[in-house]
């Protein structure tokens, strides 16, 4: 990914009270070394970006506190963004401007090189061939704190359809943030399609007059960098807009791509598909009290919120079932029908399959939305799951779609989750706590204009895709853009994609020429986090609904420690002391068949409903997983088969990956903090920390021998110059294996 904004790296020396310096102790870059991490606190970070028709204003606001004895004072250096307006940058320091200059990226290279080998700290490597600005401060007095503005312009490039902006999140290295926000606030004089993040889940706001503007937001506090911030928003161009974004390593694998697909933001009334909406309620005698009374009123929104062609019916159902209507009834009914439910009360049994087969029989020509909300076992009529599967199968038409909504820890979720999987809707669980309204509310809104049904997509023949997902496209709805990633064997660079569907039994078809598949390597590396992220949900899914098979164990065990993706049934990525060898493969492979098994064996119960939730976020995930989780056993507090809990400071402060805490009187590298993130992705790579190196996962110590190199030795150097791209890699510490083009590397502390 394109660095289009600056990183702000902090060089302080500490200094006594009187004119000589009786230690120094140096805050570096990101990644770096320091004796206390707590020494220069962040009280707040906040970006803002504003954007007019490409061009990208930056301002960044960040406030220092000196928790020192001592006086500080130092230098700031910012690496720039390519194509920055220099001359729009300002710097200031309490009200005071700063003199600054400019230094190409050949002085700069220098800078680093020394800073690396004084302070033994390789982080500012990851900017080898940035131009940097670099700035003297004043002095910060104990306790006092200082406030730097920085402001800089710059042409954002559109690449396929898409505009791509930037921040480097590691800017503030291995300190938490007391406040961290970021606003980006976008205007044009053209359409703007699909807004996405990568990197962070933000929330979007679409301008209510004009579909030429957006803002998005993220905020947090006590925050942990972990990813450059990134935002990509497309320029639209048809009624229905596709963007095309890609990835491959190396020419000789295959690449990965991702499709964003963003239907009209609105549609007129006249425009919308007309649809049947049937309600099917769980009307039980566990239903009774605060569920029921959530569940009559999400009917009542969706009654309520029927588009004018709309039809709609329900039905409720215990030891039994009831219908509102013997025939589809129009919005003007709606409130009939509502009052119907109200008067209705929570008693009886569960019989699942006579609810659902009633409802896919009032199914006619026009496309049918099944909103079915359960919160138990079928307990009356057919019990047997597998057999109500086979009699929803046989019940229902090809224009039926079945949203599921499990209420509690007493679902059927082996039922849920194939209902969904067999007639192409989507599920949610309502935990103990969570309001059942909103969670259908939320869906309906999401789903309440489609545009396009029986969704396909078609490339040119000299493209070859598989493991796309979704496996099976939804319908599209205005305003829902849908994510498909996917693996590509090929390439050229003029592809016609076609995008084909239904409206209004009428077929259609969207053609989209010029895409590129290359074939030499490079793109956004996220994509192939974020296909691997999606993969590992499917096939987490195939073992709870068709049981565990060695195939699919391996194929977890194979992406997990390839991608780096950590789930509560992958902790083999942090448990296995030697995970990349056969001997740790076959370990984690046992380890996992295991809990395989118990995945397929859960149906129901809290640890079932647990698995699917994880396994529906996987599958549906929007942006790769950000690994700044430990595992914790059940040992331990992580509860039956373990869990997956966000890291904390230890009690010396927060470490980040390459940094390492040393004493001040001792230059030798003490063992990493407990709560380093053992997993880092690092420009399409992925590296896991083992006995302190952190090493590339495609690296086999069983067949691969290594290129030693010393830790800051001329030849280190030699081969940053030789291959400059090393060093985002090496930025990562003292001690790194990374495989380049079939040779393995290894970064030692030792001559």
């Amino acid at each position: 990914m394109k660095r289009k904004l600056f990183l702000l790296t902090i060089l302080a020396v500490l200094l006594s009270g009187v004119t000589s310096v009786s230690a120094q102790i140096v805050v570096p870059p990101p990644g770096g070394v320091f004796t206390d991490p707590n020494w220069l606190k962040i009280d707040y970070h906040r970006v803002n970006i504003d954007i007019e028709n490409q061009i990208a204003t930056t301002s960044v606001d960040m406030q220092f506190t000196n928790q020192g004895e001592s006086l500080a004072e130092g230098t700031f250096i910012f690496p720039l963004p390519k194509g920055a307006a220099v001359d729009q940058l300002t710097m200031w320091v309490d009200g005071q401007a700063i003199d600054a200059k400019i230094l190409q990226a050949d002085e700069a290279r220098g800078i680093y090189d020394r800073i690396v080998r004084q302070y033994r700290d390789p982080a500012l490597l990851e900017y080898i061939g940035n131009d940097v600005i670099q700035a003297n401060v004043f002095p910060i007095p104990p306790g006092d704190k200082r406030r730097i503005e920085i402001a800089y312009s710059q042409v954002l490039e559109v690449d396929n359809g898409l505009i791509n902006v930037t921040y480097p999140m590691n800017a503030t290295g291995s300190r938490r943030i007391d406040e961290m926000s970021i606003s980006v606030n976008v205007r044009g004089n053209d359409a703007i399609s699909s807004i996405y993040s990568p990197s962070h889940n933000v929330a979007i706001s679409r301008a209510q007059d004009t579909d030429t503007a957006f803002r998005a937001g993220f905020e947090s506090y006590n925050y942990l960098p972990d990813a450059d911030f990134s935002l990509f928003y497309g320029i639209a161009s048809d009624t229905i807009n596709l963007n095309l974004l890609t990835y491959r390593e190396s020419a000789s694998e295959d690449g990965f791509f991702m499709l964003l697909v963003q239907p009209p933001l609105t549609v007129e009334a006249e425009n919308i598909i007309p649809r049947d909406i049937i309600v099917v309620l769980d009307q039980s005698g566990s239903m009774d009290g605060e569920k029921w009374d959530q569940a009559r009123k999400a009917a009542a929104y969706v009654l309520d919120n029927l588009n004018p062609e709309d039809r709609f019916n329900v039905v409720l159902f215990s030891t039994g079932w009831r219908i509102y209507s013997r025939g589809m009834e129009t919005p003007a009914q709606a409130q009939g029908a509502i009052d119907w439910i109200n008067g209705q009360e929570a008693v009886g049994g569960t019989d699942i399959n006579g609810a659902l087969t009633t409802a896919l029989d009032m199914v006619g020509e026009r496309p049918a939305a099944v909103l079915f909300l359960t919160d138990g076992l079928a307990t009356e009529g057919e019990t047997a799951s597998q057999r109500i599967l086979e009699n929803l199968e046989n019940a229902a038409p090809a224009n039926a779609r079945i949203f599921t909504f499990g209420v509690g820890n007493d679902v059927d979720t082996f039922l849920l989750d194939s209902i969904v999987e067999a007639h192409r809707g989507t599920g949610s669980y309502v935990r103990p706590g969570e309001s059942i309204d909103e969670k259908v509310a939320s869906l309906y809104n999401k789903i309440n204009a489609p545009v396009l049904t029986d969704v396909e997509l078609a490339f040119d023949d000299d493209i070859i895709t598989e493991w796309t997902y979704p496996d099976t496209l939804p319908d599209l709805f205005a305003g829902e853009q849908l994510t498909l990633v996917g693996r590509y064997r090929g390439s050229a660079d003029d592809i016609a994609i076609r995008l084909t569907g239904t409206v209004d039994n009428t077929a259609q078809t969207f053609t989209y020429s010029g895409n590129e598949f290359p074939a030499r390597a490079g793109g956004e590396p996220f994509i192939a986090q974020l296909w691997a992220t999606r993969r590992i949900g499917d096939l987490l899914s195939e073992i709870r609904l068709k049981g565990e098979n060695r195939e699919l164990v391996d194929s977890v065990v194979s992406l997990s420690v390839r991608y780096g993706i950590i789930t509560p049934y992958t902790s083999f990525l942090i448990e296995e002391d030697d995970i990349l060898s056969q001997a740790g493969r076959d370990r984690a492979m046992t380890e996992f068949a295991e809990e395989a098994q118990i995945l397929a064996d859960t149906t129901t119960g809290a640890s079932a409903v647990d698995a699917a939730s994880t396994t529906l976020d996987l599958q549906a995930a929007q942006a790769p997983i950000q690994n700044n989780f430990r595992y914790a056993s059940p040992s331990d507090g992580g509860g039956a088969g373990g869990l997956m809990l966000p890291l904390t400071p230890t009690a010396q402060g927060t470490a980040a990956p390459g940094n390492t805490f040393y004493d001040a009187d001792d230059e030798a590298a003490a063992e990493p903090a407990e709560s380093v993130n053992p997993i880092q992705t690092v420009a399409g790579k992925t590296f896991i920390l083992q006995s302190g190196v952190w090493t590339d996962t495609t690296f086999a110590p069983d067949t691969m021998e290594t290129v030693k190199i010393e830790f800051l030795s001329d030849a280190y150097f030699d081969l940053l110059t030789e291959q400059p791209q090393l060093g985002a890699y090496l930025a990562l510490g003292e001690r790194v294996i990374v495989v380049v083009d079939g040779t393995a590397y290894e970064i030692t502390s030792e001559a």
